[in-house]
């Protein structure tokens, strides 16, 4: 069914046009209310009770929800048309924000895609670290709420309550996650309650337990790295009552069940990060905030409990073996061809595309209520998580019509990671993408109205489907002209590789590693093969070179050769010198009969050294028929048979 827009002015603040977003977008509108969260909650109402509504208010979802819900209606979906388009200096020019809104209302009717999560318990057993002037009055205030365990390592007098737990030690290590913390303790010592004077049990290394929640107020170093980003680690500064307070708060309410967003997918057997033991590439290793990622044989696993979902791994894999999967990276780059289609087919104008996650999307609120707002032809992306927004997607969304790509990070975002995937952007698209760096709503609007010289636009727009590298290798395309080499940085996923013939052996070593077959070789002649599309520039094949003939070159190949296998290396094969079939290479073959005829207790005489020029077949013939073979032992004895026993019988 046709989907209906139900449209609110926010008491007359923005300029609305039913006619032309119904011209736009072909759906319905409804007349342009004023008040619906207030005055004229009965339309609402009578709107949520009509079928495929979108409410175009994003201020009020909580109360369309709970409206929804206590007139058993069917929750409908929100869309934000005024603070990223109606709230705008240019949206008094007459249909300025139409284009604007249709994208908006377009990408709206896409709806989400429902995250896969996993269930994780927390009983509520939490472990206070600290100080004791500190710890134990925090334990005091949720010992009815928790199960307290306070583990003291500045006080010789036992804590007088048994509301809560005390041990004295020193943490060793902690490992894990919400509803799965496990800690080893050395200089352990229980608390012994019995008699008139409790004391401590003597110490021993080594004690482990495990703990749902961890309170930390020691004010030292943090127990994991990027401790923000640990569930249920909670970190506060021992002199700041505010904070101590805070984090008590928040422990509070650890307890029950809650879902994980499982935030990506993995596929080991694309993964390059190991072959027989050679290291290749470790991207997602280097670069994963919070030690999720370990190396596990020739791949990687990932810890979903750890993983928080930072999406720097997605981006930065260069085969595909991690992709974000909160929300598929398929539904991502379809939002961005769907604002880009929709915003040309309305009639707009050279769109630009702003990417924010949480944090920017708050920014645009601000920016919208006591600044300029965006621009008419900004067209707003709200992203989970920045660092999911690579270098495919900036490629992306300039082949699908967008003249530039502006990305406001948040709290969250690594900044290393953003630049070098803007970096690689840029080399293939020059001015593909920029970082805002406005931390308040006036700088904010400054830089977005700020004028400046943008890309010419694509003649033809792309909306290329498929992996990421396929994408930006279609968008590349459509931005660039064929046959180009584009030199890229250091790092990149995309390159050539370069064999140094005279060093080469062809022992063919690389390709029996290369995890993605860019690598080949030739059955019938010493030839090494490359596939330069297939090249993932991972490292194994350098790396288990025997003569270190193999380096790299970074470069996007755009010619149709890329596509193909070139031969990087070949030679002219060894015939047999009895039954004349080819074998080898002849240069090493040559090579070898010269350090060995003669040289070596095996290949002593002349007969010997033949057999270095001998394919399989022929040696081992050579060599069970050549006299005071190394092979030969003595006769074999006779086989007895029955009549061998009888004949020995005397009453035969």
């Amino acid at each position: 069914m046709t989907k209906r827009l139900i449209l609110c002015d926010c008491s007359g603040s923005q300029p609305l046009d039913p006619e032309a977003l119904t011209d736009a977008t072909g759906l319905p509108c409804s007349k342009v209310h004023s008040a619906l969260c207030t005055r004229e909650t009965e339309a609402a109402v009578a709107a949520l009770h009509e079928p495929d509504t979108i409410i175009c208010c994003g201020q009020e979802t909580r109360l369309f929800a709970e409206l929804a819900e206590e007139t058993g209606a069917a929750s409908p979906l929100f869309l934000d048309l005024r603070d990223r388009a109606g709230w705008s200096t240019e949206a008094e020019k007459p249909g300025a924000v139409i284009p604007k809104m249709s994208a908006l209302i377009a990408e709206a009717q896409m709806g989400g895609t429902q995250a896969k999560t996993l269930d994780v318990i927390s009983e509520g057993l939490c472990l206070i670290l600290g100080a004791a002037d500190v710890v134990l009055p925090a334990a005091a205030k949720l010992q009815d709420i928790l199960g307290v365990t306070v583990l003291l390592s500045d006080t010789e007098e036992p804590p007088m309550s048994r509301g809560f737990d005390a041990i004295r030690g020193q943490l060793r290590s902690a490992r894990g996650a919400l509803g799965g913390f496990r800690i080893t303790v050395d200089a352990l010592q229980s608390l012994d309650v019995t008699g008139r004077t409790w004391t401590w049990s003597p110490p021993r290394d080594g004690g482990q337990s495990e703990c749902d929640i961890i309170l930390d107020l020691s004010g030292g170093h943090p127990l994991f790295p990027a401790p923000e980003k640990r569930e249920g680690y909670l970190r506060a500064d021992p002199k700041s009552p505010t904070a101590v307070a805070d984090a008590i708060l928040a422990a509070s309410q650890l307890v029950g069940t809650f879902e994980k967003p499982l935030y990506v997918k993995t596929e080991p057997l694309l993964c390059a990060h190991s072959r027989a033991r050679q290291t290749g590439c470790t991207r997602c290793l280097d670069v994963c905030p919070t030690g999720a990622i370990l190396p596990d044989g020739d791949s990687v696993s990932i810890d979903p409990m750890i993983c928080a979902g930072c999406g720097a791994c997605a981006s930065l894999c260069p085969s595909g073996a991690i992709t974000y999967d909160a929300p598929p990276a398929e539904s991502l780059f379809r939002r961005i061809q769907t604002l880009a289609k929709a915003y040309l087919d309305a009639g707009g104008t050279e769109p630009r595309l702003l990417v924010v996650d949480a944090h920017g999307a708050e920014m645009i609120r601000l920016a919208a209520r006591f600044e300029r707002g965006l621009p008419a032809a900004m067209i707003p992306l709200e992203v989970e998580a920045l660092n999911t927004f690579g270098h495919a997607e900036i490629l992306a969304a300039r082949a699908a019509g967008f003249l530039d790509v502006s990305l406001l990070p948040g709290p969250s975002t690594d900044m290393e990671v953003q630049m070098r995937e803007i970096a690689l952007a840029d080399a293939i698209a020059l001015g593909a993408a920029r970082v805002l760096q406005a931390s308040e709503p006036e700088a904010f609007c400054d830089e977005l109205y700020a004028e400046r010289t943008l890309p010419a636009p694509v003649e033809t727009p792309q909306r290329p489907m498929g992996t990421r590298r396929q994408i930006t290798r279609q968008a590349a395309l459509a931005l660039t002209p064929a046959d180009t080499q584009l030199p890229l940085p250091e790092g990149a996923p995309y390159g050539a590789v370069l064999v140094d013939q005279d060093a080469c052996t062809l022992c063919l070593s690389c390709v029996s590693l290369c995890p993605s077959g860019a690598l080949g070789d030739n059955p019938d002649l010493p030839q090494l093969r490359f596939q330069e599309d297939a090249c993932l520039q991972c490292g194994l094949c350098a790396n288990v070179c025997p003569e270190d003939a193999i380096t790299y070159e970074p470069r996007l190949n755009l010619a149709a050769s890329a596509l193909d296998q070139v031969v990087l290396h070949e030679e002219e094969p060894f015939a047999c010198i009895e039954c004349g079939s080819l074998f080898g290479v002849k240069s090493t073959v040559e090579k070898i009969t010269e350090k060995l005829a003669g040289k070596h207790s095996m290949f002593g005489n002349p007969e010997a050294a033949k057999m270095i020029q001998m394919c399989d077949d022929c040696r081992v013939n050579a060599q069970f028929h050549q006299q005071n073979s190394p092979f030969a032992g003595k006769e074999r004895p006779r086989v007895r048979t029955t009549e061998d026993y009888l004949s020995k019988r005397r009453d035969h």
